[in-house]
């Protein structure tokens, strides 16, 4: 249906994260039209506006501190003062130049235009922005939906005076001043990972977890392994059921029944911290044109079309892999089947994407992981090695932990492994891209990686099995 003052572009993209600007710019390139809209504005997503970046510009200075406590044995200033102000302002610093780099990017490339807004479906071929200025509408050829995820907050009595991780981590953030004591609520990788950084810095963390254990969908051997090399002064409580937070004179109070346990308990924090997961954001009108949606968001096929063949989704709002690194892979996938048309030519695949816990110290994953393996009966051959042998885990005094790598029997092709431990961030990369190209335990012990760096464990791992 025609639709006056209707704006006609080749390709609308319902966001401006790591699921769109990567398509974006490529089809751009090719020829094609293209309208990102973002309620933020600008280009970059929850990664950058308050997540995997501005948290590990915290994190690099917490993970220093503590290099400087553990060295100060030897003589080396040992216990540096932590001004949290400052420690903010480097993150706002690192966000502010990373925003700049993209408006340069931007201006380069004159068939990309980026409008500030929220996406309404109309028809499926036809939005409308919602805009500061009122309405305005877009028929596209091709759509792509990167809308992205948003913070789940669950309807506990007394949430509202909970922070959240865009109160730590967003530009200018709620949060300038590091507390004396923060209970966070919620055992996943954000609230842990916030409890060792902060933790390392100064302030007494106690996490709260309504299951079992920390981390609860990552393997469990790696979460034990990690768990017991974390500073011991962090408290984790599991099992734990909250059932109020109040404000109290100087802080807040922490009301909670632990385990079987039929009394409630109260612990006392400076302030406290709702961690507790995220949701895939579904623009508004979409599910009434008949894309199906599913609990974890938009479902997709391995080309990222949706059930409908001209729209595509790619990112969090998926709900596949939710990590930036992933939104930029299918984020080129689906430029690549818009161009190809009727005709799917690259396929998404989530088994080589490497996840990183950035706690102190460290763990990663890639593809098949021990509890799985054993869960599904697959056949394995494991090769590990320890860090207590890595010549710069014993230079770094990080000696705990180790790579763990799963080999299929006979061939001998990497399936995938795990690491806790020193650089395990940086390392899981060189795994992860053994295992998208097949490369097998003798691929990767007969490479010489560089000594002495903890890369050299990969090797030794592999050469384990002969």
């Amino acid at each position: 249906m025609e639709i006056k003052g209707t704006q006609e572009v080749d390709v609308l993209m319902a966001g401006a994260g790591g699921g769109a600007y990567p398509a974006a710019f490529r089809l751009a390139r090719a020829g094609m039209t293209v309208v990102m809209v973002d309620p933020k504005g600008v280009m970059s997503g929850n990664c950058l506006a308050e997540g995997c970046v501005p948290s590990k510009a915290v994190r690099e200075v917490a993970h220093e501190r503590a290099r400087q406590l553990r060295f100060g044995k030897y003589g080396l200033p040992g216990s540096f003062g932590v001004d949290y102000g400052k420690v903010v302002a480097h993150k706002d610093r690192v966000q502010r130049m990373r925003y700049d780099q993209h408006v340069v990017e931007l201006s380069r490339e004159p068939n990309i235009r980026l409008v500030k807004g929220r996406v309404r479906f109309f028809d499926a071929h036809t939005v409308i922005v919602e805009g500061e200025k009122g309405e305005d509408r877009y028929r596209a050829r091709f759509i792509l939906v990167a809308t992205g995820s948003d913070i789940v907050v669950p309807p506990v009595p007394g949430a509202e005076h909970c922070l959240t991780s865009r109160d730590l981590f967003a530009l200018s953030p709620t949060l300038t001043t590091l507390p004396t004591s923060l209970g966070i609520i919620g055992g996943g990788y954000i609230g842990l990972e916030t409890a060792t950084m902060l933790g390392a810095l100064g302030c007494r963390t106690t996490l709260f977890e309504q299951g079992p254990r920390v981390l609860s969908g990552m393997d469990g051997e790696m979460v034990g392994e990690l768990v017991s090399l974390l500073d011991p002064s962090i408290e984790i409580l599991t099992e734990v059921h909250v059932r109020e937070i109040r404000k109290a004179e100087r802080g807040y109070e922490v009301l909670f029944r632990h385990g079987s346990e039929g009394e409630t308990r109260t612990l006392f924090f400076g302030q406290v911290m709702m961690a507790t997961g995220r949701r895939p954001v579904i623009p508004e009108g979409l599910a009434a044109l008949g894309v199906e949606v599913s609990r974890k968001g938009l479902v997709v096929d391995p080309s990222l079309r949706t059930t409908l063949p001209h729209l595509f989704a790619a990112g969090d709002v998926n709900g596949i892999v939710p990590l930036f690194h992933a939104a930029v892979r299918q984020s080129l996938v689906a430029a690549h089947n818009i161009l190809g048309g009727e005709a799917a030519l690259d396929y998404f695949d989530p088994g080589p994407v490497p996840t990183t816990v950035f706690t102190l110290p460290e763990a990663a994953y890639v593809g098949l992981v021990p509890e799985t393996a054993k869960k599904k009966g697959i056949p394995v051959l494991a090769g590990r090695y320890d860090f207590v042998e890595d010549s710069r885990a014993q230079i770094l005094g990080e000696t705990g932990g180790g790579i763990t790598l799963l080999f299929e029997p006979g061939s001998l092709r990497l399936l995938g492994g795990t690491i806790v431990g020193v650089d395990a961030g940086n390392l899981i990369g060189e795994i992860g891209l053994a295992l998208a190209g097949g490369l097998t335990a003798r691929d990767l012990a007969s490479f010489a990686d560089q000594h002495p760096m903890a890369s050299e464990g990969i090797g030794k791992a592999a050469r384990s099995l002969f």
